[in-house]
């Protein structure tokens, strides 16, 4: 496959050169993959929203300036795309759960690092994908994403409290499953 520079790749995606539309797509096709895959329910439709990702991407590349970083441009709609899935009305209300405004500061909970060291990145993918939808969305959103509480209240139409409550939420219950996934791998080790 010959080599393309950022810029050749970006001119044949708005000729809409298919041959460059395809290199694209297989060059970021499990980085995108795998940030679907953390807000969408299951891998079926963690593709689904890679490919209307994709499909934004390409439709909308002369909105690409060429300031700041193109994988970034491409990953904001990517995310965009995600967060359209789950604020869709069928979805919203499934997850629409109440919370308190406010949480105190003692509601704060940490993940042992070395607990992390020690699972792989398929395995915590597994058990973020486990998370309730809206902690899980706020939980990507927070840690992942980068985005500020008040960010992600915009964004969900929710209190900053509870985007906060979300994301402890979340870290709690990753705390659990990755504990009770270590005392599993153990005692697996131990029967062999």
């Amino acid at each position: 496959m010959p080599e393309y520079t950022e810029q050749d790749i970006i001119e044949g995606c708005r000729r809409n050169d298919r041959s460059l539309q395809e290199h694209l797509y297989k060059k970021y096709y499990s980085l995108f993959l795998k940030l679907c895959a953390r807000y969408a329910k299951d891998m079926h439709d963690a593709e689904q929203l890679l490919q209307d990702g994709f499909l934004k991407i390409f439709n909308h590349m002369n909105d690409y300036s060429g300031k700041g970083s193109f994988e970034g441009w491409m990953r904001r709609i990517v995310v965009n795309t995600c967060l359209d899935y789950l604020k869709s009305k069928y979805l919203k209300n499934a997850m629409q759960l109440h919370f308190p405004n406010e949480i105190s500061d003692s509601a704060t909970f940490s993940i042992n690092n070395n607990a992390l060291d020690k699972i792989a990145m398929k395995d915590l993918l597994g058990i973020i994908q486990t998370l309730p939808p809206m902690s899980r969305t706020v939980f990507n959103l927070f840690v992942f994403e980068g985005y500020s509480h008040k960010e992600i209240g915009k964004i969900l139409e929710m209190s900053e409290g509870t985007s906060q409550w979300h994301v402890n939420n979340a870290r709690k219950t990753l705390q659990q499953k990755i504990k009770a996934n270590q005392l599993t791998e153990i005692k697996h080790y131990e029967q062999k």
